[in-house]
């Protein structure tokens, strides 16, 4: 089995937990604040992560060309900008329809890379996405309990355009980070993925700081007052991203992104298994084409 597929299992399973975990934040922290906690209190583990592997790998560390900076940056601008265009879609109170089309990302993921990185997807890997966006469309869909006509009477409406804006901000944002990545030059991918893991960390805490700042500016000292439950996020987000960046190293960003479709599975798995919730046959149906796409995405990897 090729290293990307497990670190890409792994940084869904954990990016479940920091999504479970950060669903305890609400009514303690602001939407933007509790999203502010991913990244201020995933910085200390990207930095022991990073003094760990450059104490073992004995390399220098990668010189910080323009162009690497700037990808770094633009990528994190691009997650921030996701995040905020999210909770545009959120005021919304017809926001369902937008929410399944935001869900579009992987194949947002594939258009960018072809070109900004000319990266081409091979038959196998295009059939798995498509049936992996149709998996997603259906069990989103299904979980707001929404009918075809619904998805199609919505598609001019602003949310759904908000929606598919979410899905382009965090795609470019992925291609971003890998197009950073790359620009390293590396040998060692876990070298390549600390440093820029961190970097993009460090510019993201930054500038989302100073938005916080200036919108909602209570929202930094409670950040800093409800550190446990916030460590407990930062911890397992900062380990989801190592498991992201390191998979961005040695595989193409689409293929990654397709395979941690896998996380919904984990929340479905959990949804019947631990919280005994009942669930509809649409869920089922989009469940059961994910599940599909991931075996297709395996076997031609």
């Amino acid at each position: 089995m090729e290293l990307w597929i497990p670190l890409t299992i792994a940084a869904a399973f954990f990016q479940n937990i920091r999504s479970a975990l950060q669903k305890h934040l609400t009514g303690k922290l602001s939407t933007l604040g509790a999203a502010y906690v991913r990244f201020v209190y995933a910085g200390p583990i990207a930095l022991i992560y990073f003094l760990v592997v450059i104490s073992t790998e004995g390399q220098p560390l990668p010189d910080l060309s323009a162009s690497f900076l700037l990808y770094a940056l633009l990528g994190g601008v691009c997650q921030i900008m996701f995040t905020i265009f999210l909770l545009w879609l959120f005021s919304f109170h017809n926001f369902a329809v937008g929410t399944t089309f935001s869900k579009l990302e992987t194949v947002m993921v594939a258009v960018f890379g072809l070109i900004l990185l000319g990266e081409k997807l091979t038959t196998p890997i295009t059939i798995a996405i498509a049936i992996s966006t149709l998996g997603l469309v259906i069990l989103s869909a299904g979980q707001a309990k929404l009918g075809i006509t619904n998805l199609i009477r919505g598609l001019w409406r602003l949310p759904t355009l908000i929606g598919l804006a979410c899905a382009a901000w965090l795609g470019m944002g992925v291609v971003l980070f890998r197009a950073a990545l790359l620009s390293l030059a590396q040998d060692s991918f876990l070298l390549a993925s600390s440093f820029t893991l961190l970097i993009v960390l460090i510019l993201q805490i930054a500038m989302m700081g100073v938005l916080l700042r200036l919108r909602e500016p209570g929202q930094l000292s409670r950040v800093l007052l409800h550190w446990r439950p916030a460590a407990l996020v930062g911890i397992s987000g900062g380990l989801a991203s190592i498991g992201w960046f390191s998979a961005f190293t040695l595989q193409n960003a689409t293929y990654v992104r397709a395979l941690g479709q896998i996380e919904l599975i984990f929340t479905f798995a959990a949804t019947l298994l631990a919280f005994r919730e009942k669930v509809s046959p649409k869920e089922v149906a989009g469940i059961v084409l994910i599940t599909l796409s991931i075996i297709l995405i395996l076997l031609a990897a």
